[in-house]
Protein backbone atom coordinates (compact mmCIF):
# COMPACT_ATOMS: atom_id res chain seq x y z
CA UNK A 1 0.00 0.00 0.00
CA UNK A 2 1.46 4.13 -1.09
CA UNK A 3 -0.09 6.67 1.37
CA UNK A 4 0.03 10.13 -0.29
CA UNK A 5 -0.25 13.16 1.45
CA UNK A 6 -0.47 16.59 -0.52
CA UNK A 7 0.35 20.19 0.82
CA UNK A 8 0.92 23.81 -0.54
CA UNK A 9 -2.96 24.81 -1.42
CA UNK A 10 -3.93 28.00 -0.95
CA UNK A 11 -5.68 31.18 -1.88
CA UNK A 12 -3.11 32.44 -4.88
CA UNK A 13 -3.86 35.78 -7.24
CA UNK A 14 -4.58 34.90 -11.06
CA UNK A 15 -1.03 34.97 -12.39
CA UNK A 16 0.87 34.13 -9.39
CA UNK A 17 2.80 30.96 -8.40
CA UNK A 18 2.22 27.88 -6.37
CA UNK A 19 4.20 24.40 -5.99
CA UNK A 20 2.47 21.74 -4.54
CA UNK A 21 4.20 19.20 -2.91
CA UNK A 22 2.87 15.18 -2.38
CA UNK A 23 4.64 13.01 -0.08
CA UNK A 24 4.79 9.27 -0.41
CA UNK A 25 5.44 6.53 2.01
CA UNK A 26 4.52 2.66 2.16
CA UNK A 27 6.23 0.92 -0.76
CA UNK A 28 9.21 1.77 -2.66
CA UNK A 29 8.05 5.43 -3.97
CA UNK A 30 10.76 4.88 -7.40
CA UNK A 31 8.67 1.80 -8.51
CA UNK A 32 5.63 4.05 -8.65
CA UNK A 33 4.59 6.60 -11.98
CA UNK A 34 3.44 9.56 -10.07
CA UNK A 35 0.30 11.94 -11.86
CA UNK A 36 -1.37 15.00 -10.21
CA UNK A 37 -5.42 15.74 -10.37
CA UNK A 38 -7.84 18.18 -9.85
CA UNK A 39 -11.45 18.19 -9.13
CA UNK A 40 -13.54 21.72 -9.51
CA UNK A 41 -16.62 22.08 -7.62
CA UNK A 42 -19.80 20.29 -9.80
CA UNK A 43 -16.87 18.99 -12.25
CA UNK A 44 -15.62 15.88 -12.74
CA UNK A 45 -11.78 14.80 -11.53
CA UNK A 46 -9.61 15.64 -14.70
CA UNK A 47 -5.95 14.52 -15.83
CA UNK A 48 -3.40 17.46 -14.86
CA UNK A 49 0.01 15.59 -15.16
CA UNK A 50 2.08 12.71 -14.64
CA UNK A 51 5.60 11.55 -14.71
CA UNK A 52 7.54 8.53 -14.79
CA UNK A 53 9.56 6.44 -12.46
CA UNK A 54 12.67 7.99 -13.23
CA UNK A 55 11.27 11.37 -13.56
CA UNK A 56 12.55 11.95 -17.36
CA UNK A 57 9.59 11.89 -18.54
CA UNK A 58 6.53 14.62 -18.18
CA UNK A 59 2.83 14.60 -19.59
CA UNK A 60 0.49 17.32 -19.14
CA UNK A 61 -3.15 18.37 -19.73
CA UNK A 62 -3.55 20.88 -22.78
CA UNK A 63 -4.97 23.60 -20.32
CA UNK A 64 -1.89 23.57 -18.05
CA UNK A 65 0.24 22.58 -20.66
CA UNK A 66 3.41 25.39 -20.65
CA UNK A 67 2.09 26.71 -16.74
CA UNK A 68 2.75 23.91 -15.01
CA UNK A 69 5.43 21.48 -14.23
CA UNK A 70 5.92 18.30 -12.66
CA UNK A 71 9.08 17.14 -11.16
CA UNK A 72 9.74 14.11 -8.65
CA UNK A 73 12.51 13.91 -5.68
CA UNK A 74 13.29 9.68 -5.16
CA UNK A 75 15.66 10.20 -2.77
CA UNK A 76 12.44 12.38 -0.35
CA UNK A 77 9.83 9.99 -1.93
CA UNK A 78 8.34 13.59 -3.35
CA UNK A 79 6.85 14.80 -6.13
CA UNK A 80 6.06 18.48 -7.15
CA UNK A 81 3.60 20.36 -9.14
CA UNK A 82 5.19 23.86 -9.75
CA UNK A 83 1.88 25.76 -11.44
CA UNK A 84 2.43 29.64 -12.58
CA UNK A 85 0.64 31.62 -14.27
CA UNK A 86 -2.30 30.55 -12.53
CA UNK A 87 -5.40 31.30 -13.53
CA UNK A 88 -9.52 31.54 -11.82
CA UNK A 89 -10.22 28.13 -13.74
CA UNK A 90 -7.18 26.63 -11.83
CA UNK A 91 -9.41 26.76 -9.05
CA UNK A 92 -9.91 22.99 -7.99
CA UNK A 93 -8.93 20.68 -5.35
CA UNK A 94 -5.73 18.50 -6.06
CA UNK A 95 -5.10 15.42 -5.62
CA UNK A 96 -2.19 13.21 -6.27
CA UNK A 97 -1.91 9.56 -7.50
CA UNK A 98 0.52 6.57 -7.85
CA UNK A 99 0.51 3.76 -9.96
CA UNK A 100 2.99 1.91 -11.70
CA UNK A 101 1.74 1.87 -14.89
CA UNK A 102 2.51 5.50 -16.65
CA UNK A 103 -0.31 5.30 -18.89
CA UNK A 104 -2.77 4.37 -16.68
CA UNK A 105 -2.30 7.80 -14.68
CA UNK A 106 -1.69 9.80 -18.42
CA UNK A 107 -5.04 8.14 -19.72
CA UNK A 108 -6.97 8.67 -16.84
CA UNK A 109 -8.09 5.40 -15.91
CA UNK A 110 -9.61 5.68 -12.67
CA UNK A 111 -10.79 2.33 -12.35
CA UNK A 112 -7.12 1.24 -11.59
CA UNK A 113 -5.97 3.93 -9.72
CA UNK A 114 -6.12 2.68 -6.14
CA UNK A 115 -3.07 5.28 -4.78
CA UNK A 116 -4.58 8.52 -4.07
CA UNK A 117 -3.78 11.71 -1.26
CA UNK A 118 -6.10 13.24 0.33
CA UNK A 119 -6.15 16.08 -1.59
CA UNK A 120 -5.06 20.02 -1.66
CA UNK A 121 -7.69 23.22 -2.40
CA UNK A 122 -5.71 25.79 -4.24
CA UNK A 123 -8.21 29.11 -4.95
CA UNK A 124 -7.27 31.64 -7.40
CA UNK A 125 -9.17 34.72 -7.20
CA UNK A 126 -9.16 36.82 -10.47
Amino acid sequence: QVQLVESGGRLVQAGGSLRLSCVASGRTFSNYAMGWFRQAPGKEREFVAAISWSGGNGYYADSVKGRFTISRDNAKNTVYLQMNGLKPEDTAVYYCAANPQLVLLVQARYRHLEHWGQGTLVTVSS
